[in-house]
């Protein structure tokens, strides 16, 4: 058997945060970001929106704030999304 990696931080994105570090992810984040979390010695996560202890329901949450050591919020993140653009060439 092979041994498993240890990161030492893992960096991880969640759409909302709790102020105890409870987490909610969008769409295909629920896929790995939960597990790159509990992975790391220490989990940063940065977040689109912050709310109080309890608006989050505990159905909803996706990490419990046990694996988050540091939250960064960011209300206004660049999204990029792959575009396909063609660029017209004079003469064709």
């Amino acid at each position: 058997m092979e041994r498993a990696l240890l990161p030492d931080v893992a960096l991880v994105k969640a759409h909302v945060a709790d102020k105890t570090g409870n987490l909610r992810f969008r769409l295909t984040a629920r896929n790995f970001n939960p597990v790159a979390a509990m992975a790391g010695k220490i989990c940063v996560v940065e977040v689109e929106e912050i709310v109080e202890v309890g608006d989050l329901a505990p159905d909803d949450i996706h990490l419990p704030g046990i694996y988050v050591h540091r939250i960064v919020l960011n209300t206004s993140p660049e999204k990029r999304i792959e575009k396909r653009t063609i660029t017209e060439k004079g003469g064709i």
